[in-house]
């Protein structure tokens, strides 16, 4: 086992990765935009050599703490992937609790400003490698992806193509990136006729059709992700961006798992209801083998990574539609 690995990494061990190399994190590369409350502030993370290097925007979920909404957080996932070869670049997004902003009426948790903050993050790649010391010239443009947790699963999934219709209104938002090629949804929102009386409350703007959502995406969720202030239905209410869409699309469904998936919005988090060194292995593996496969044609990552899981008794299952 390689050192830099947890002790209590398990059986995450026997799913192969590409060795680690040493990473570089810089923040924060300040974006100036204009109409926006504030800029637009991301951390870039990427391995401290190569080129070519094919880009993860990740965004970030809401949670309990005061920083890891920001780009602050999800270090166990952008330190991962970046050492095993991507560049991620993290945006604070103007719900983030860092901030402490106010939505403005029908911009609940500004749900189309982190679609749009993704965008502009790509719109403006040359200033990004310009403010990164030694960045210059080493990113892929043409091999992007975009991962994203709860609320920020929420915006990767518009991102890849589902469309939401404010139930308000009937005011309907699709404006797929045509730029990112590929996603990871982790602990995402499902089917909006399934939200709860308190979700209404906190996402009323919420109505989501994922038969929109052609793009290739990975839907990671817990078993046991239960989450009742959104939603009247059980755990597989997070497995709607898979059920619900038209493929290709896999589903990593991940046995005792909750929210938090091991742990990947920080390290030792307090607001990780179920911290596991193997179960957050298990997420980072299987993410950056999908990642990999789906920017690379006929990479075996993904199928590698698939066959070793299935050996893992206990941990889940992987379902894929064609």
């Amino acid at each position: 086992m390689h050192t830099g690995y947890h002790a209590r990494i398990g059986a995450a061990a026997d799913i192969p990765v590409n060795p680690p190399k040493p990473i570089i994190s810089f923040s924060p590369v300040v974006l100036p935009v204009q109409d926006r409350p504030v800029n637009l502030e991301l951390r870039v993370t990427v391995p401290s050599t190569g080129d070519a290097l094919p880009i993860i925007l990740l965004s970030h979920g809401q949670g309990s703490s005061n920083s890891l909404s920001s780009l602050e957080g999800y270090a166990p996932l952008a330190e991962f992937w970046s050492a095993r070869g991507f560049a991620v670049l993290q945006p604070t997004h103007l719900r983030s609790a860092f901030l402490g902003l106010q939505a403005p009426p029908g911009q609940e948790i500004f749900w189309q400003d982190q679609v749009v903050d993704m965008v502009r993050i790509l719109d403006n790649l040359d200033t990004i490698e310009a403010a990164v010391p030694g960045l210059q010239g080493r990113l892929d443009r043409t091999r992007v992806a975009v991962a994203g947790h709860s609320a920020g699963a929420l915006g990767a999934s518009m991102l890849l193509g589902a469309k939401n219709t404010d139930p308000r209104n009937g005011v309907t938002w699709h404006k797929p990136e045509p730029r990112i090629k590929a996603g990871v949804i982790l602990g995402g929102v499902g089917n909006g006729s399934d939200i709860s009386e308190g979700g209404r409350s906190r996402i009323a703007f919420y109505d989501g059709d994922f038969s929109s959502m052609v793009a290739p995406a990975l839907v990671v969720y817990g078993d046991e992700d239960v989450s009742s202030h959104f939603t009247t239905r059980g755990a597989d209410w997070h497995a709607d961006p898979y059920t619900l869409s038209p493929g290709p699309k896999d589903l990593l469904a991940l046995k005792g798992a909750k929210h938090g998936l091991g742990g990947i919005s920080g390290w030792d988090a307090g607001e990780t209801l179920d911290e596991s060194p193997e179960r957050l292995g298990i997420v980072q593996r299987m993410t950056w083998a999908y990642l990999k496969s789906q920017l690379y044609e006929g990479d075996a990552a993904w199928s590698e990574a698939c066959k070793a899981f299935t050996g893992l008794e206990g941990q889940g299952q992987v379902e894929s539609k064609r």
